[in-house]
């Protein structure tokens, strides 16, 4: 085999007027996979953009960006032109707010894959939410602590790729379909299915990912936190035989190295050992 510079979706053009963080995750996905990408912003910006400015930086790296208000016929003449060049569609806003910018007819006209990112379906599709009000729903808080992972919100812009990888399949395999296709993510959807190992008492505290496995939880070390995943069979009786079977052999034993011996340890005899990385700012 030969490696080329080709990527899937080099002959790809996404518009996407997304803001905060589900759909510039699909946008980035799709421009890591080739796509050309070019971001709408309404005069005010994204919000993202105020709030960490690194990770919108990181996420808009070798996009577009234009400003475009499309409540304006000035702004919707911009869309107009871009989407002629365009396969994709991105949104991030209520049904019903497309419908009134008339985002739906733009799909229509241009035969676009329409990667509509929602926060609820059916009944609920126009109702405001945010993660933290999907992953409410679904059993993966642990009040009062807030969440470190946006599960919704990531899974839903891996979705979102997904979709518009879906749309670009079914729009070639069947020309007969002339007016586009609207592919729905529901962020709702997405937080239930990241919180299924929570709901399953996979992760739950005390559950067997959730500390009530001595050989999967972290130990205090010498100079900060080890994660020790010794789940397999082999790695924990490996583990057990170097160290010791329960948790309060190996918190003694860890907290004797330092993080990076153990992981040199780690190394010698093919454990998995990482020291937890702190993001505190």
């Amino acid at each position: 085999m030969t490696q080329t510079s080709l990527k899937p979706l080099d002959n790809i053009t996404v518009v996407s007027t997304a803001i905060n963080l589900p759909g510039p995750l699909a946008a980035a996905r799709l421009r890591d996979l080739g796509a050309t990408v070019i971001k709408l912003e309404n005069p005010a910006g994204d919000p993202l953009r105020q709030f960490v400015p690194d990770y919108y930086a990181e996420l808009t790296a070798g996009m577009q960006i234009v400003q475009a208000d499309l409540k304006t016929d000035a702004g919707r003449g911009q869309l107009l032109e871009i989407a002629a060049t365009a396969q994709v569609l991105i949104t991030s806003i209520r049904p019903a707010a497309v419908a009134k910018l008339g985002l739906d007819q733009v799909v229509r006209q241009f035969n676009l894959v329409h990667v509509e990112i929602v926060g609820f379906d059916g009944d609920r599709e126009n109702e405001p939410g945010h993660d933290l009000t999907y992953q409410a729903r679904h059993g993966s808080l642990v009040p009062p602590a807030m969440p470190q992972i946006l599960g919704g919100d990531l899974l839903g812009g891996e979705r979102g790729a997904t979709a518009a990888l879906a749309g670009l399949n079914l729009l070639r395999n069947h020309p007969e379909i002339t007016e586009g296709t609207v592919q729905r993510v529901v962020l709702d959807q997405a937080a239930e299915w990241a919180a299924a190992p929570a709901r399953y008492g996979m992760t739950t505290p005390g559950a067997p990912l959730g500390g009530g496995n001595p050989f999967y939880r972290m130990y205090d070390t010498a100079d900060g936190v080890l994660a020790v995943a010794s789940l397999e069979p082999h790695f924990a009786q490996r583990t057990a035989e170097l160290l010791g079977s329960t948790a309060e052999e190996l918190a003694t034993q860890f907290a004797s190295r330092t993080n990076a011996e153990w992981v040199a340890f780690a190394r010698e005899h093919d454990l998995p050992f990482e020291p937890v990385v702190s993001t505190d700012h």
